[in-house]
């Protein structure tokens, strides 16, 4: 039997040990972040069985129907992180703007963004579903947090992570030292590390795009997913497509086994439709230190200069010699065309 494990506890200790200037702040706030996730893990292994399943009739932000555990999970992160005085403004994709720490409570050093639950619309079939959060060291100098806390380029996280709750619960996270795994042993209520050191294939196995807005496209995104099936069969070797609306689901298992995700723009969202600071940046921080790549198609993700809190952004996501094939051909179609795409920054 095993008896020799480490907690995310132990383990973010060791990785703060190394930093004699630490304070310990960005420690707690990984904790905070792992305890909202067991809360929310709890409440979707039991959704079926109370009455939290189904629409909460509001809409959110962005114009989309709000789940009653959207709610659940949005107000639960909400809960665990304002009162700790560790956070100076919070942000979430379910929120119209920034969340200001309440006036009894003190404020922190940090920014945290967060999409509560990606992929809600799988949650009345029971399929995976996922928390996605961004921390940012605060860069106003006094008082309460502002938008500047928190419109910061990707290449700013100070932390970046993801927690998938499907057959069993992981959290992902990265401090910009490789990402790490870890798994939710519900027999002792205590994230064990499992995912040491994650380095994802620079090929991968699986492509996941919702084709079924490829009519939409545009003529370099086409011709790349028809390179990705093996047409023409000489330039890339071809993936099997797996694709099941949830981002988390989806990028975990192409990080894990190899493989690439995209959602690129086309002509309903000109602009694409993921969400730059709560979605996008904080999966490509995780991509990068996994030793994988991100952009919107031409440029890289953590380099995107927000300027608004749910700015949208194209992305393609993964292994890094694949996202390479989908720029380089999205850069070799506008030649032909006659436009011009700037070199792509992998």
């Amino acid at each position: 039997m095993q008896t020799s494990v480490t907690t995310i506890e132990r383990f973010i200790l060791d990785q703060e040990d190394r930093y004699p200037e630490a304070t310990g702040e960005l420690s707690n706030l990984l904790y905070d972040i792992a305890l909202a996730s067991k809360i929310i893990s709890a409440a979707i292994r039991r959704a079926g069985l109370v009455n939290i399943l189904g629409a909460a009739g509001g809409i959110n932000v962005q114009g989309e129907e709000q789940q009653k555990l959207d709610v659940f999970a949005n107000e639960t992160l909400k809960n665990c992180l304002k009162h700790t005085g560790r956070v100076c403004a919070m942000g979430s994709e379910e929120d119209d703007d920034i969340i200001p720490v309440p006036p009894e409570y003190p404020v922190g050093k940090y920014a945290v963004l967060f999409d509560p639950l990606d992929g809600s619309s799988n949650i009345d079939v029971n399929s995976a579903v996922g928390t996605i959060f961004s921390i940012y060291r605060r860069v106003s100098m006094h008082g309460r947090g502002t938008s500047a806390d928190v419109l910061q380029p990707g290449c700013k996280q100070v932390a970046a992570g993801y927690i998938m709750y499907g057959s069993s619960t992981m959290l992902v996270y990265t401090t910009g030292q490789g990402a790490h795994g870890f798994t939710l042993d519900p027999t002792i209520g205590e994230f064990l590390l499992s995912h040491p050191r994650i380095i994802t294939p620079r090929v991968g196995k699986y492509y996941s795009a919702n084709e079924s807005n490829f009519g939409r496209w545009d003529k370099g995104i086409q011709t790349a997913v028809k390179g990705l099936k093996g047409d023409p069969p000489v330039e890339v070797t071809p993936k099997n497509s797996r694709y099941m609306g949830s981002l988390v689901g989806d990028f975990h298992r192409n990080l894990v086994a190899g493989g690439i995700f995209l959602y690129p723009a086309d002509n309903r969202n000109p602009r694409g439709k993921l969400r730059l600071l709560y979605e996008a940046s904080p999966m490509a921080f995780i991509a990068e230190q996994a030793e994988g790549s991100a952009t919107d198609g031409v440029e890289r993700i953590l380099d995107i200069m927000p300027e608004s809190l749910h700015q949208r952004t194209p992305l393609v996501i993964g292994s890094r010699e694949d996202v390479g094939f989908v720029a380089d051909t999205i850069r070799r179609v506008a030649a032909r065309a006659g436009g011009a795409v700037s070199q792509p920054a992998l």
